[in-house]
């Protein structure tokens, strides 16, 4: 595992890479407030399963990561830009463009920019978008908000009252590992990051549709953050993509596995 940081497109990107031997590149992108080392608390992926070189970095303005002032620089489509701009300082030509939520999107954003670089996507819980974005956009603005002048604690009692996605219902400790994560945060940073996501929005529905590569959407229900209606919207648009639905934590557990077929088939 080697680890390091790069300064690509005037901001510091934190990264690390494994490199097992195989001869496939993934790329992976955490979520909104997440990064590598909260990812590792409670991980959405086995990244033994997955039989690629795996290069994971925290976006811009989370983790390890520098924060830039400008808020456009958080956008979805800026983020795709540094993704594939570390890539290239990393000596990456073509990979698998992966990740979860803001991660999801900024592989999509990726494969429209540079399609001839992305071999294919795996878009884990993709976030809202379109004109469900509009909703989920005013709660970062409120969040950022209630951050930035109280700091984490009522955010994370106003997460309390929110049931978890399907999968995690039930599961003892889904709010303790998400209150930690906020606690983990400068809440002026956090507050930027959530300010920046209000700039974010998914490809046009047009551009979407001439993305070519095969890709895998991995969605859970019972989240109006990461709603089934966009995984179901992008099966309509993208010409090769394989879409599942978890409604349980067995079917969650399948994702690691699903993954590393679909990396093996490429």
């Amino acid at each position: 595992m080697s680890e390091t940081n790069t300064t690509v497109r005037g901001c510091a990107i934190d990264w690390e890479r494994r490199d097992d031997g195989n001869d496939v590149d993934l790329v992976w992108g955490h979520g909104l407030t997440q990064s590598r080392e909260l990812e590792d608390r409670r991980s959405l992926i086995e990244w033994g399963d997955i039989a690629a070189r795996v290069l994971r970095y925290d976006a811009r303005g989370h983790g390890r990561s520098e924060s830039t002032p400008d808020l456009d620089g958080y956008g979805w489509d800026e983020l795709a830009r540094d993704q594939l701009a570390l890539a290239d300082a990393v000596g990456i030509d073509r990979y698998v463009a992966a990740g979860a939520s803001m991660g999801a999107a900024t592989a999509l954003h990726a494969a429209v920019i540079a399609p001839d670089q992305i071999l294919g996507l795996v878009l884990v819980i993709p976030p809202t978008g379109w004109e469900t974005r509009a909703e989920q956009v005013a709660v970062y603005e409120q969040g950022a908000a209630l951050v930035a002048e109280h700091g984490v604690e009522p955010l994370i009692r106003a997460g309390a009252a929110v049931p978890p996605p399907d999968p995690l219902v039930g599961d003892p400790e889904y709010r303790a590992i998400r209150a930690a994560a906020l606690r983990s945060w400068d809440p002026q940073r956090l507050a930027l990051a959530m300010r920046g996501a209000t700039r974010a929005q998914l490809p046009t529905r047009d551009r979407i549709t001439s993305i070519g590569c095969p890709c895998l959407v991995l969605a859970w229900s019972g989240d109006p953050g990461h709603p089934v209606s966009t995984a179901e919207e992008l099966a309509t648009l993208l010409p090769h993509a394989d879409v599942r639905v978890a409604s349980t934590a067995g079917e969650m557990a399948t994702w690691s596995s699903t993954i590393g077929e679909f990396v093996d088939r490429i």
